[in-house]
């Protein structure tokens, strides 16, 4: 009398229910946020001796609809990507590009003074450019000798 050994993953109906678990939560977290419409502006962050320069890509977005704060070491970038009008004339065969609302919080490298902050768009290209707060200089003091 010979046995045989078979793999035994779970019971499907704990399966289908792990799934059903899983796919909920993650619409969830994708979903909870007010401003994720499931796309943001792609970043890049680079550091000189004297600035921060953050760049986004944000075509399609004029000026007017992008706001940015500076909160302590936290630069904020918000804004929204209009839908075009529809045409009714037009039949669509796909549609990949993303309209919506958008938020972005980016955790700055240094302390910088947000005052002075200059931001511009060229060709769908913000470019941010915070300057570095100056450290404090040690100072040298000389003992006298009496």
């Amino acid at each position: 009398m010979t046995r045989e050994l078979t793999k035994w993953d779970r019971l499907p109906l704990f399966s289908s229910f792990q799934d059903e678990v899983n796919r909920m939560l993650d619409s969830f977290f994708k979903s909870e946020s007010l401003y994720d419409t499931g796309w943001s502006p792609n970043i890049d962050i680079a550091e000189t001796e004297r600035d921060i320069i953050i760049k986004a890509e944000i075509p399609g977005i004029d000026a007017k609809d992008i706001d940015i704060s500076v909160t302590g070491d936290t630069l904020m970038i918000k804004g929204e990507k209009k839908e075009e009008k529809e045409h009714n004339d037009e039949y669509y065969h796909r549609i990949e590009r993303s309209y919506g609302s958008f938020m972005r919080n980016i955790n700055l490298p240094a302390k910088v003074v947000a005052d002075k902050v200059k931001a511009k768009d060229r060709n769908g290209l913000l470019e941010i450019t915070l300057p570095k707060m100056e450290k404090a200089k040690a100072k040298r003091i000389t003992v006298k000798v009496a």
